[in-house]
């Protein structure tokens, strides 16, 4: 099992870039398996789950060509069916996309109950109830989720019984070429689903509303695509390097990111004492050296709230501020795990219910802890970064999902990590 060795104690300081976004990157990969022609995606993070969502494409028939420069040559017109016998459709949780985009091409899909990050229930009951209301039929079999509809979807008012991204981003992509008008209310606004609607709108869609809470979508018999389109920046790869300047009390510059999208946590990296330098496709992140940073509390929230990933990294910055902080988990469930871990190198917290209660400055020392999942594998790095010794993090194929070339970028602002028991990534 591979190991991060991360030696902590030094102060990061320099520039440091962002890739694209991970979360829109697997939702306008599996969209582009409903165009009726080639496409060409620029800034596709070169990162396992959105590898593995380019080989399920491959597998369904598409055409797949990644040039030098990591450019994708996406051709959906040799898609050949619309069932998912690969198997690494379990592996990650944005392979329910290829739902909508199956359903949308052929009026029926079949495809493997998802995986992902274990973090609590993540039912798929919004994504089914949408589908239903467009008249598709479901069943489970197998552990497969298969969708037939009579003649193809059918535009209709769908409304969300909870806020969801991925449902609204399903169905969303599926309504794309349903017949007539589909309207969902109550909808995600996070800007990936805002890349996902420009995605398709660029290839021929007609999505209006994405941002807000209601998405209106007139279907189109067909999207003829033909264009090239480029990924917004990844807003959590970005929040992460942010906290990686603030834990180690240094001076970072954060590149290639999108200032709006990361008012949450400059809100609060204000709050806390944090200094920033806010341009138009930067943020520079220090700390005074004769100043304390103050506690202060955070609860996540759908978008344009604080958003749930990067809570974990977020924890682990406040164990070293002064005075007692608190996180509200109110998104996901069983969100705290990676807590234990954090207690281990020294850390003061208590946890109740949905709340963690942070009392600090922590004097955080080395530790073998776990990567127990994508963002909370990256909360252990920004811990060891900031304690005394060399923290040894385990399991860390499950960084490596979701962060392009992760420890390339943080050594070339300072940090000192090394790969153990695996190539690098």
């Amino acid at each position: 099992m591979a190991s991060y060795i991360v030696k902590g104690g030094k102060k990061l300081k320099g520039e440091i870039p962002v890739s694209g976004s991970k979360n829109a990157a697997l939702g306008i990969v599996a969209a582009a398996c409903v165009l009726d022609g080639p496409c060409v995606i620029e800034n596709l993070p070169n990162i396992s789950d959105v590898r593995t969502q380019l080989e399920l494409c491959r597998n369904l028939g598409a055409t797949v060509e990644i040039d030098e420069n990591g450019t994708v040559h996406f051709d959906a017109t040799k898609i050949n069916t619309f069932e998912v016998t690969d198997e690494r459709a379990r592996d990650i949780r944005a392979s329910y996309y290829l739902l909508g985009a199956l359903l949308a091409r052929y009026g029926k899909a079949k495809n493997y109950l998802p995986g992902g990050c274990d973090f609590g229930t993540r039912p798929i009951d919004l994504h089914l109830k949408g589908f239903n209301n467009m008249g598709a039929v479901n069943k489970l079999e197998h552990g497969k989720i298969e969708l037939t509809t009579e003649d193809g979807l059918i535009g209709e008012n769908i409304f969300l019984d909870k806020v969801s991204v991925g449902a609204t981003m399903n169905i969303m992509i599926a309504a794309s070429k349903a017949k007539g008008r589909t309207t969902i209310e109550n909808a995600a606004r996070e800007p990936h689903i805002v890349d996902v609607a420009n995605f398709l709108n660029s290839m021929g869609a007609d999505i209006k509303g994405a941002g807000t809470d209601v998405i209106r979508i007139n279907g189109k018999e067909k999207l003829p695509a033909g264009h090239t389109y480029t990924i917004i920046p990844d807003q959590i790869e970005a929040g992460t390097y942010m906290i990686a300047g603030a834990i180690t009390r240094g001076d970072v510059t954060v590149t290639n990111l999108i200032p709006k999208h990361m008012e949450p946590l400059t809100a609060k990296l204000d709050e806390m004492n944090v200094n920033l330098d806010i341009q138009e496709d930067s943020i520079r992140v220090w700390v005074d050296e004769d100043k304390e940073l103050e506690a202060t509390s955070i609860r996540t929230m759908v978008y344009p709230g604080f958003p749930t990933d990067l809570q974990p990294q977020a924890v682990a910055l406040m164990t070293t501020l002064s005075g007692q902080s608190r996180m509200y988990e109110d998104v996901w469930a069983n969100r705290f795990q990676y807590i234990d871990d954090l207690k281990k190198m020294g850390a003061d917290i208590t946890i109740s219910d949905n709340l963690a209660l942070i009392d600090g400055p922590s004097k955080l020392t080395s530790a073998k802890v776990e990567a127990r999942d994508l963002r909370a594998g990256a909360a252990m790095i920004l811990a060891g970064l900031a304690a005394d010794g060399s923290t040894e993090v385990h399991n860390v194929s499950s960084l490596q999902r979701g962060y392009e070339r992760l420890i390339d970028k943080l050594r070339g602002i300072g940090a000192e990590i090394e790969l153990v028991g695996l190539d690098e990534d």
